[in-house]
């Protein structure tokens, strides 16, 4: 029988520095929470100032900003240092600790703001595991949760993404779909809703059966039919479906009242301009901060105070690190937003049906960084364009290759499949067969279950509830 005790075991890991969290977390923070971030740093360094200048936005102008160091690097550089930032990232084996969760929930508790989903996850994540590879590919999963609360990649992706096995990915999920609001993390209705009668305690009734085989005769209320198949009384599928109807079938929805605008800040605009599609960035309410010459001369009249000397030139440090990161996050959003309108040029010309098909690898490869770089740097940014505002992971789609070979993205063949139906006969509605027929002819080639479930995924009934009766 084996005894208990305490056992030594040595092992090589990397950690990931406190600076490295710190640039990583000025990466993916929305324009509104930077704000929020570098206001914090402004009254926790007495050597950071605000300039009265407008922000640095362009490289060149950006290398009188950092004195003694040539911050103004070579793109190539400054995609080494994020990739060694994610490299280090992904092999982390740092727990969070009770002082990181503090931290964390210190954070949180600051923000104006009403609180995110996604940040709402993230301090759950952080309070659920000491798993590294879990915490991961975790953060990836909320990444890629939209705001009604399911998960939009699959885990192959996320697998891929992050360089985590699929198994520890399945473990994040599973993690996950633990975690408040219910139902959160559910990657279809059928599964959002088992995931709260699970938690109910219903899993063997017939609530549970109703979602799992019949929830599109549900929804079109043949109660007899389901009846039937489960061999229950119709009354008491009536009864499953009274209780099924108080689930949250948008469990994200709480973090976003239907009576409150969701406000977001675009920090990209493209513009035509002479002929040419331009990216400018927005961080006219990002301040430009700068080291304080007063500080500066209490170092050098200071000299005998050794504490106070140290403690300076440690904020001093501190405080160019900050600028520095600042500086390569606002370059690398302008790099990554210039690549994804160079792809999607017919987009920007001519809407949204001619999004082409587009991945976060292809514009990694562009750029010259690592794939999660993307992911991390797009994640609740918007861009300003002729079209309206647009979350910039809406330019990544995978997509279909037409019979002449040109690739069409999930996104225009929706917009084909709607305006098939917006000119059908309705009271002789197409079917989802039909309409495979005729986007077989114009070179499109889908499976029925495909047009049945980006229809769905438009909010278009099937046929037979399209018909017409007058």
């Amino acid at each position: 029988m084996a005894g208990f005790g305490l056992h030594q075991t040595h092992s090589l890991s990397q950690t990931l520095s406190p600076q490295m969290q710190q640039s990583l977390a000025l990466l993916q923070a929305p324009a509104m929470e930077l704000r929020s971030i570098i206001q914090t740093e402004l009254e926790s360094n007495p050597v950071l100032d605000e300039a009265a200048e407008e922000p640095v936005t362009d490289a060149a102008e950006a290398e009188t900003t950092f004195e003694d160091e040539q911050e103004a690097k070579k793109q190539a550089e400054r995609d080494e240092d994020w990739r060694e930032l994610f490299v280090q990232s992904n092999q982390s084996s740092t727990p969070y600790t009770a002082e990181d969760a503090e931290r964390r929930q210190f954070f949180f508790d600051s923000q104006i703001e009403p609180e995110l989903l996604s940040d709402h996850l993230s301090q759950q994540l952080s309070m659920a595991t000491n798993d590294p590879n879990v915490i991961i590919a975790g953060d990836e999963l909320i990444g890629n949760i939209d705001d009604e609360g399911f998960l939009k990649a699959s885990l192959e992706e996320i697998s891929s993404t992050t360089a985590i096995s699929y198994d520890k990915v399945q473990e994040a999920l599973h993690l996950l779909q633990t975690f408040d609001p219910v139902g959160v993390g559910a990657r279809d209705l059928r599964e959002c809703l088992m995931i709260q009668i699970d938690r109910l305690g219903k899993g063997e009734d017939v609530e549970a059966a109703v979602v799992n085989h019949h929830l599109a005769e549900l929804g079109r209320k043949k109660y007899q039919e389901i009846a039937r198949a489960l061999k229950v009384s119709t009354e008491r599928v009536i009864e499953a479906s009274h209780f099924i109807a108080t689930l949250q079938p948008r469990p994200g929805s709480a973090f976003s009242p239907e009576n409150k605008l969701h406000i977001v800040q675009t920090e990209i605009t493209v513009q035509k301009v002479n002929e040419e599609w331009i990216v400018f960035l927005n961080d006219d309410g990002i301040p430009r901060l700068r080291i304080s010459d007063q500080y500066k001369d209490l170092i050098g009249t200071n000299g005998n105070d050794s504490k106070l000397r140290e403690y300076l030139k440690e904020k001093i440090r501190s405080g160019k690190f900050l600028i520095k990161c600042l500086h390569l996050r606002q370059q690398t959003l302008f790099n990554i937003a210039t690549a994804i309108v160079k792809c999607q040029t017919n987009f920007f010309e001519r809407g949204s049906a001619h999004l082409k098909p587009l991945t976060m690898n292809q514009i990694a490869e562009s750029v010259g960084v690592h794939e999660t770089t993307i992911s991390r740097a797009i994640a609740n940014k918007y861009a300003q364009t002729p079209w309206g505002v647009f979350d910039l992971k809406f330019f990544f789609t995978p997509g279909y290759q037409t019979s002449n070979g040109e690739m069409l993205s999930n996104t225009s063949v929706k917009g084909a499949i709607e305006e098939v139906i917006s000119r059908e006969n309705h009271q002789n509605p197409l079917s989802d067969q039909d309409i495979v027929t005729i986007l077989s002819e114009r070179g499109i080639p889908l499976a029925r279950r495909t047009v049945a479930k980006y229809r769905s995924e438009l909010s278009i009934l099937p046929s037979n509830l399209r018909r017409s009766r007058s």
